[in-house]
Order: C-alpha cells, then sequence, then structure tokens
C-alpha cells in the first residue's frame, strides 16, 4: 500500500480555514487487485457519517450541523479518514451563507477526490436529535457458542450446513479489524442478507470473528467478506452491511450487494 504523504498516523495541525487541498485519497485498486478479478461482482456505497461540522454563518455566528456523505463502489479512490476530517474541521471558521453553500462545497470537493460522484446532505440539529437508535434486522449470531483461535481471516472456516436454499438475515456485533496505517483496532456490526445454500452459522460467526487482527481499512474488510462468502458458501444473492463505530467524529458504513440496492442510513445503539 503506498503511504506517502498520508495523513493518517502523523503529527497534523489543524486548520480552521476552508481549505480542499487536505483530502487525501487512496486508490481502491490497492486493496481490490488481490481478491477481485475483472468486473464488481457486487453494487453498494459507503455511508460516512459526520457529526462535528461546524461553520460561520451571518454576523459571524457559528452553526453546527451534520452530514451524510454516499460514496458510490464504482468510484476509483476512497478518502481517507483523518483527511476527511481535517478537511471538515477547515469549515470551522469560515463563512457561508446557509447550509446549501456548505453542502455545495463538500459534494463537489468528495467527488473530485473519490473520481465520482459522492452525494451529501447536510442536516440541521434538530433533523439529528429526532434520529431513533436502530437494530439491525434478523438474527444476531453472538450468542452461540462457538471455539475461537483464528485472528487473521480465514475464508477456510466458512461451511454450508446444508444443500437447502434459504433466504436468511443475519447479524453480529463482534466486527474488530485494524487500521492498516495505525493499528488501531476498528469496531462495529455486520448485518448479512443471503439466499442460497444454508449457511453453519458457528462457522459464519468464527470467520468474522478471525478479522479481529486483520489490517485493511473499512471497505476492503467488508468486500473480501463479501467475495469468501459468495465463493465459500455459494450464495445466490448476497448483501453485506457494516455499521463500524465513529473514530474523530466521523462512522463509515460500508454496504455490498448484488440484490439490493442502497440502505436505510441506521443509527445503531454504539454509534
Amino acid at each position: 500500500m503506498t503511504r506517502q504523504n498520508i495523513p493518517l498516523g502523523e503529527q497534523s495541525e489543524y486548520p480552521n480555514k476552508y481549505e480542499p487541498g487536505l483530502l487525501f485519497r487512496i486508490a481502491r485498486s490497492e486493496s481490490r487487485d488481490s481478491v477481485i478479478s475483472g468486473a464488481l461482482p457486487f453494487d453498494g456505497c459507503d455511508i460516512w457519517n459526520a457529526w462535528e461540522l461546524t461553520w460561520l454563518g451571518a454576523n459571524n455566528l457559528p452553526v453546527v450541523a451534520t452530514a451524510e456523505f454516499r460514496v458510490p463502489v464504482n468510484t476509483p479512490y476512497l478518502i481517507e479518514s483523518k483527511s476527511l476530517k481535517l478537511y471538515l474541521n477547515s469549515f470551522a471558521m469560515s463563512q457561508f451563507d446557509n447550509a446549501a453553500s456548505v453542502e455545495a462545497a463538500i459534494s463537489n470537493d468528495l467527488t473530485a477526490s473519490a473520481g465520482g460522484p459522492v452525494s451529501v446532505r447536510v442536516e440541521p440539529v434538530e433533523s439529528t436529535e429526532s434520529k431513533p437508535v436502530s437494530r439491525l434486522p434478523g438474527e444476531c449470531l453472538d450468542t452461540l457458542t462457538v471455539e475461537c483461535s483464528h485472528w487473521e481471516v480465514d475464508a477456510a472456516l466458512l461451511r454450508i450446513e446444508s444443500e437447502e436454499i434459504v433466504h436468511e438475515e443475519l447479524y453480529s456485533h463482534l466486527l474488530r479489524s485494524l487500521c492498516p496505517v495505525t493499528s488501531q483496532p476498528d469496531t462495529g456490526s455486520l448485518a448479512i442478507h443471503y439466499q442460497g445454500p444454508k449457511i453453519d452459522r458457528k462457522s459464519l460467526l468464527q470467520y468474522i470473528v478471525s478479522f479481529r487482527e486483520h489490517n485493511d481499512f473499512h471497505e476492503a474488510c467488508i468486500e473480501r467478506m463479501f467475495i469468501d462468502l459468495q465463493e465459500r458458501c455459494k450464495t445466490q444473492k448476497l448483501s453485506l452491511y457494516a455499521r463500524y463505530q465513529r473514530r474523530g467524529g466521523i462512522d463509515i458504513n460500508p454496504f455490498r450487494s448484488n440484490f439490493e440496492s442502497s440502505p436505510r442510513n441506521l443509527r445503531l445503539w454504539r454509534q
């Protein structure tokens, strides 16, 4: 992975004047080329929620808001998270006429950085305050009794229980991986929605846990999971939706599917 000039893991100043040049992008191909050949086997997006957005409004009175960004999976670049934090912080002492002006600026800048259209929605505080805490659909895997001893990804753990074609929604809160730059832990929840031969649930939980010391970005982890489940479990339809806990005021939520459209932007109890 090319890490030259990457801000993650480095001492950084926090400029508070609007500066699009703070954004740092990483080619998705750096992680995809080792697991995907040919066309992408999924569609989807990365949903980013920013909880600490602020700027100066009329008469220099500060305005606070939250923002949702949706980055399509077919953009050639993902945006490095610390650079996004620094970029959003640069709005703090910059004056904008209204929230629409902030939204337009962010949309233009993220689109240029990602290499494709990024949708942006800036929301006032009252909209955020009304959001309920949600639960993932389906059955939770975390109460299963399993023995875990694999701490690096092992697709061989995955097994099919039977050839019976089923339609299941499952989830786990035990998702954990490590940042490939700083080795800091990223924790979250994972929803699995599939149709195909019945997956052995204990093996699925062991597989999820095997990411516990795996170094990669959120998006790459979910894409690797998608490929492994599709190849090892012969799924006919598959959707994966990860809801990671926030870091630096931002949470990242990759969604990959070969049959569902973009998901609802849930907010889980740990977010």
